[in-house]
């Protein structure tokens, strides 16, 4: 069952907006795994797995291909959920604007936390009033067990209909987000989790320009591994 939010006028940006929820929803049912930092993994044919964590695109295959890969191989990755949602972005972008213009302008591409190729042009909201269907939002577990780190929140696809798609807790309400959240409290804890009013998507006219344009001037060898240009939610963690 689909859960997507549909406009027959729309334009490239709800286009998009489906081709994210659809991708989150293929993520869902893909076989991939929540996980740490320390206890990630990646199928080794498309990426290099760091010391950190992350997963360094390898230099003899396609971006594009690699994304994909995450979809069609997905018992063979586990992640944590900022993860998820750049993989979940990308892949919205190849179906947008196809293989071969991803493949010119995402290159060396490098997965971890909320690390993304500048191209991707993340804009952060702070308006509840500006949510839509297709955004990143955020659940705030403002009271984590400060042992279990990677539940201090949750980032999720919002898919509509009072659906959100989070990496590792599936497709649920915002009420059972925050129901999951809350049993990952401290003990005795009064302060519930919430859902804040930060909310991310991609710039969208600007990803509309790229299947015609040629690789940009600027992009350098280290391409996105040092940039991350806009995040959502709580700082990162790093499990040693």
């Amino acid at each position: 069952m689909a859960y997507g939010y549909v406009n027959p006028g729309s334009g490239f940006e709800q286009t998009m907006r489906e081709r994210i929820i659809e991708a989150a929803q293929a993520m869902n049912v893909g076989g991939t795994e929540f996980s740490t930092f320390k206890n990630s993994r990646c199928n080794p044919r498309y990426w290099i797995r760091t010391a950190n964590g992350g997963f360094q695109l390898r230099n003899d295959v396609a971006p594009s291909a690699a994304i994909k890969d995450i979809f069609v191989n997905g018992k063979l990755y586990a992640f944590e959920c900022a993860m998820a949602m750049v993989m979940i972005l990308y892949k919205a972008t190849i179906d947008m604007i196809g293989e071969e213009a991803f493949d010119r302008h995402f290159t060396d591409l490098f997965l971890w936390d909320w690390n993304y190729d500048n191209n991707l042009r993340l804009i952060t909201t702070f308006d509840p009033s500006e949510m839509q269907p297709g955004d990143v939002v955020y659940f705030k577990n403002p009271d984590h067990d400060p042992d279990k780190p990677e539940w201090q929140g949750e980032n999720a696809v919002m898919l509509g209909n009072d659906r959100y798609y989070g990496h590792g807790l599936g497709i649920k309400s915002a009420d059972s987000m925050i129901a999951s959240l809350n049993r990952e409290r401290v003990p005795g804890s009064r302060t519930s989790a919430y859902l804040t009013n930060e909310a991310l998507h991609p710039d969208f006219a600007y990803l509309q320009t790229l299947s015609s344009r040629s690789p940009l001037p600027f992009k350098t060898g280290n391409g996105s591994r040092n940039t991350i240009f806009s995040r959502i939610g709580v700082n990162s963690y790093i499990i040693k």
